[in-house]
């Protein structure tokens, strides 16, 4: 139903968590390269992996082979120094999801090829930095699977 995008994710667990969601939510995930970690890394087959057989997973070797691979669809990054609230969006099937590395979120220069619509943050009280990344990707997709009546769920 969406496509979730983990650029340059740095930690195991984390990615490991959104492998577990996105096979659970019906998503595909794309890794796009460098990896901070080996896919082989037991944190991330504990976190996630016993889900491969439910996981459609894909792995890019770069930014622009991911674009490319979905470049047809509508796409949000987020970004915890965007200004767009992620509740305001009617979500449609095949949308495009976003994240980036845990310590520094999508560099400036991937974030200014999206327009302000398209860049979303999530709401946070004052002063703190950033949510966890598989718990970020938890919230948007649940509330854009939620928009859609969870299809396919039981």
């Amino acid at each position: 139903m969406f496509e979730v995008v983990l650029f340059q994710p740095e930690i195991p667990p984390n990615t490991g968590n959104v492998v577990r969601l996105t096979a659970n939510a019906g998503c595909r995930l794309h890794l796009v390269r460098p990896l901070g970690f080996d896919l082989s890394t037991k944190q991330l087959r504990r976190a996630g992996m016993d889900y491969a057989e439910f996981a459609d997973v894909q792995i890019h070797e770069d930014w622009s082979s991911c674009r490319a691979a979905l470049m047809d669809r509508r796409w949000f990054a987020f970004s915890a120094r965007a200004t767009q609230n992620f509740s305001t969006i009617t979500y449609q099937p095949g949308d495009v999801f976003l994240f980036g590395p845990e310590s520094t979120g999508l560099p400036a220069e991937i974030q200014a090829e999206f327009s302000d619509a398209s860049r979303l943050r999530l709401p946070m009280i004052a002063h703190c930095r950033s949510l966890n990344l598989s718990n970020t990707v938890a919230i948007v997709v649940y509330e854009a699977w939620r928009q859609h009546g969870y299809v396919g769920s039981d």
